[in-house]
């Protein structure tokens, strides 16, 4: 089950007595690496990535040093990290796994094995594991989510660039999160373009649109789809039945929960979503009793704690092959349900990070074994696929024209500093170099955040700066260039409008209880699946173990002054959920900040401050290591 500790060790060993793990010269003329010689251990293999969050071209980043455990889920897979993850995994410091899969001495081992992820190579990597299984007919490839926003190109393009890479790329099956963020109509129209199945069956039609309304409106222009059903209220199937190896595999569907919490119900307004054990349950029986399958199998972007969870509650599910908590887990959690059978529990890290690979043996229609591993893509080790690479380079010679719509506001819907440029000119403009480490992922503060912040703050004069704790976003070595694409890395969302507004001190404190119990929340069904909420100008110190109300303590501004409940505060930030904003948006005031403060002789960004929040009675976890703040 799961990683191979020894048969890792050994590739790796004849890696570097190969010469394979220089920085150059990876890939092989005559295929992959030892690394990625994963034969068939089955008779059908389902290959999952996931919150690819729009990166076709390779990329860097940078694994969280802190992902706190609550309740069961504390030292639990995904929640530990750094050194006792490596000893858990059986993973020697400073092999390409200990990069990919730990944050440890990250700038030396980015700059020892590259980037990772890029379209181009996954698809070369996927072709060479569906030949190792003895061809696609063999082979099912479920995308997890969250592939279709995240970057310049996926906004610019509504999701459209993303879909037809997913086509080239053979995806079979997905789910939804922020792809439901383009709008209901560009939705469907991106689904009409994919070749493969979009599925959940916890999405529906609300009861007060199933007589009318825009989703019904816009499934009418793509009649033939399946996509929504009177009957039952499903919006998109609820499953697909897939042949694999000769065997019938269900995949059911299960879209992020909470899109109606987490992201603007604009985009969606017919739409509604939630968990729906109970449907799921009836909905797995019902497979188990009229389809005949030899495996049932649960597509997720419920986030990792609560898969696991679902999987202990909901009987009949061999396997799910989550997403959305960005977790590159490279064994899977095995959990008992109901019924006594095991079903394992998988999550795919993100940025098109890593494949996870599970290998079914299957007999006379029954399920008789499992076989599971996680491979990096090291784009270094991996040649890039021709047909993939054209169609990336075609995409980003396209010209931002007037069709181009980043804003809801008219006044910024179209930049006339970007008019008339190719993608790729406008994607690689260098703003400065990263004097630290510039990244996102960590249950707190992240680098990459507080030049958000910053940012914000100093546009509007404000005292205190609020950014979304969204788990996207890629990260840069410190003596790397930060290009305009890394700043849209950062925040490339349909609303990414800015604004300020007044609060009192004990609405600020509110705000940040209410996402600290989002996060830690002992119980999944409870939790949101991002990470606290970015705060600039600030200090707090957080008790994540104590309950809600009681979390947040000791707020104080950058000047040393506390924060007074009734003192009123000028707050700045982005991403409203519940209206839409009129300021500028993030990637433009952000941009001018970083050119701004470069310094002008060596043009290197540093940060003079980071406001890591104070963090007490954790400091025993597992899930905390090497915390550049405040440990009490």
């Amino acid at each position: 089950m799961a990683l191979r500790r020894r048969d890792f060790m050994k590739v790796v060993g004849a890696a570097a007595a190969s010469g394979l793990i220089p920085r150059l010269g990876w890939a092989g003329k005559e295929g992959l690496g030892p690394l990625y010689d994963v034969p068939m251990k089955g008779t059908a293999r389902l290959l999952h990535f996931t919150d690819v969050h729009g990166q076709l071209l390779p990329t860097y980043f940078r694994e969280p040093n802190v992902n706190l455990g609550v309740g069961d889920a504390y030292g639990r897979l995904p929640h530990i990290v750094g050194e006792r993850l490596l000893a858990k995994y059986g993973i020697e410091k400073g092999t390409p796994e200990a990069y990919a899969f730990t944050y440890l001495d990250f700038d030396e081992l980015a700059d020892k094995y590259g980037p990772t992820g890029g379209f181009a190579h996954l698809k070369t990597l996927l072709d060479h594991l569906r030949s190792q299984a003895g061809g696609t007919g063999n082979c099912l490839t479920l995308d997890g989510g969250d592939s279709w926003q995240g970057s310049g190109t996926s906004l610019w393009t509504r999701g459209t660039d993303m879909v037809e890479t997913s086509n080239i790329l053979g995806a079979d099956v997905m789910v939804g999160h922020w792809e439901f963020t383009y709008g209901q109509k560009q939705l469907l129209s991106n689904v009409a373009l994919f070749k493969g199945d979009f599925i959940g069956q916890n999405v529906r039609v609300k009861e007060s649109s199933l007589f009318g309304g825009e989703y019904l409106d816009t499934v009418d222009e793509f009649d033939g789809l399946g996509l929504y059903s009177e009957d039952t209220g499903h919006a998109f199937r609820p499953y697909t039945i897939r042949e694999a190896g000769g065997s019938r595999i269900a995949v059911i569907g299960q879209a992020f929960p909470r899109m109606a919490n987490a992201n603007p119900q604009e985009f969606f307004p017919d739409l509604s979503f939630g968990l729906r054990e109970g449907d799921l349950a009836d909905l797995v029986k019902r497979i188990w009793d009229e389809e005949n399958p030899a495996a049932v199998v649960l597509l997720s972007h419920n986030g990792m704690d609560v898969d696991i969870k679902m999987a202990g509650r909901v009987p009949g599910l061999n396997a799910v092959f989550g997403g959305h908590t960005h977790d590159g887990v490279a064994q899977p959690v095995v959990v008992k349900g109901k019924d006594g059978r095991e079903c394992w529990v998988t999550n795919a890290g993100s940025n098109a990070k890593f494949v996870g690979i599970m290998d079914m043996a299957i007999e006379n229609n029954s399920l008789k074994a499992m076989d599971y591993r996680m491979v990096p893509v090291l784009s270094n080790m991996i040649p890039a696929d021709p047909e993939m690479e054209a169609y990336i380079k075609r995409m980003r010679d396209r010209v931002y024209d007037h069709e181009v719509k980043e804003s809801r506001v008219p006044a910024l819907a179209n930049n006339p500093h970007r008019k008339g440029k190719r993608f790729d000119e406008i994607l690689t403009e260098k703003l400065a170099i990263a004097g630290q480490t510039l990244y996102r992922r960590g249950n707190f503060m992240g680098t990459w955040d507080q030049v958000l912040c910053n940012a914000l703050n100093e546009h509007y004069g404000a005292h205190v700066a609020l950014s979304a704790g969204v788990r996207w976003g890629t990260s840069v070595p410190e003596g790397k260039w930060i290009t305009f694409a890394d700043v849209m890395n950062q925040c490339s969302m349909t609303y990414a409008e800015t604004y300020v507004q007044d609060m009192t001190g004990e609405q600020l404190l509110n705000v940040l209880e209410g996402v600290a119990d989002n996060l830690f929340d002992p119980d999944p069904y409870l939790q949101s699946g991002g990470d606290m909420v970015r705060v600039g100008g600030l200090d707090y110190t957080v008790y994540p173990r104590n309950k809600l109300g009681d979390r947040i303590k000791d707020a104080r501004l950058d000047s040393g002054e506390s924060i007074d409940p009734a003192k009123t505060y000028k707050v700045s930030g982005w991403a409203q959920v519940n209206r839409t904003p009129e300021g500028e948006l993030l990637w433009d005031i952000a941009r001018e900040w970083i050119l701004k403060h470069r310094n002008p002789e060596d043009f290197t960004l540093t940060l003079k401050k980071v406001n890591h929040p104070k963090v007490v009675g954790v400091s025993d976890d597992p899930g905390m290591a090497d915390y550049p703040g405040e440990v009490g």
